[in-house]
């Protein structure tokens, strides 16, 4: 599939961080293609890789290696400005602390408004989000004198303030009763059908994963999985590589020794007794 037929794609990214005088790897040759209106859970352990790639996904970093396109444009290819524009344009973020995307000072509504400063402002829109995140009554009221739970249903009606092409959020549901997260994703698909927005969620919450059309599984910095229409399959990486999910370790623990048996409709994998 070609970038200009995707929202996203990601070609060999690697993403290297520098920590005291060490490098950390945290993503390593990702591939990845997101479709137009898809919506996406990110899934993995803590410090997989997720919300890195959230982040550069997002324009707010750049790659160490590799190269990325969002809706046919190379994003190395942009400067700073260019950069800025296309995020305000085209991404909603929601960031895992609801705080930090809002205005303490300024209102609900006034936040919602803000956030469409890149395009035409439309009252009715900021309205209709408030009424459908649950804070119709709440428009007058400063974000900072929100819980956290009203925090992040408004983080979410600021990430779609402007019907942008790709919303990103990070565990938009951790601080909400289950009520309030029912909210949360109903939101997040109707977005997808109604705007064409494409949603990728970093979440842990197994009712915002079986509600999204697909799953991408990140383990050690690589995309080790995915599931689709509720069945799981591993991916196969470059040069070949394959990882073993978790609940398989116990047949094939790390650094056993398997054969590849050819079969007519693809191959087995079997492990081998020395």
């Amino acid at each position: 599939m070609s970038a200009r037929q995707s929202i996203v794609r990601c070609d060999g990214i690697v993403q290297i961080y520098r920590a005291q005088d060490v490098e950390v790897v945290a993503l390593r040759d990702v591939d990845l293609v997101i479709d137009r209106g898809e919506t996406v859970a990110l899934l993995g352990p803590s410090g997989a890789g997720k919300s890195t790639l959230l982040w550069l996904l997002a324009g707010l970093l750049r790659p160490s290696a590799g190269r990325l396109w969002l809706d046919g444009t190379d994003l190395a290819r942009l400067d700073q400005r260019r950069l800025d524009r296309l995020r305000a344009d085209s991404i909603g973020m929601m960031l895992q602390n609801p705080a930090r995307n809002l205005i303490g000072y300024l209102s609900a509504a006034q936040n919602v408004a803000f956030a469409q400063r890149a395009v035409k402002r439309d009252g009715r829109r900021v309205a209709e989000l408030l009424r459908r995140v649950g804070l119709s009554d709440a428009g007058n009221r400063p974000a900072g004198r929100m819980s956290g739970g009203e925090q992040q249903r408004l983080a979410l009606a600021v990430a779609l303030a402007n019907r942008p092409r790709l919303l990103l959020a990070d565990e938009p549901t951790s601080q909400l009763d289950a009520e309030s997260g029912r909210r949360v994703i109903d939101l997040i698909k109707r977005a997808a059908e109604a705007d064409g927005t494409t949603a990728v969620v970093v979440t842990h919450d197994t009712a915002v994963s079986e509600a999204l059309s697909r799953t991408v599984t990140i383990r050690d910095g690589r995309v080790g999985a995915e599931g689709r229409r509720g069945e799981d399959f591993v991916v196969i990486g470059r040069e070949g590589a394959v990882q073993v999910p978790p609940e398989y370790h116990h047949l094939l623990p790390p650094g056993s020794m398997a054969r590849i048996e050819p079969l007519e409709d693809g191959v087995v994998l079997r492990r081998a007794v020395p």
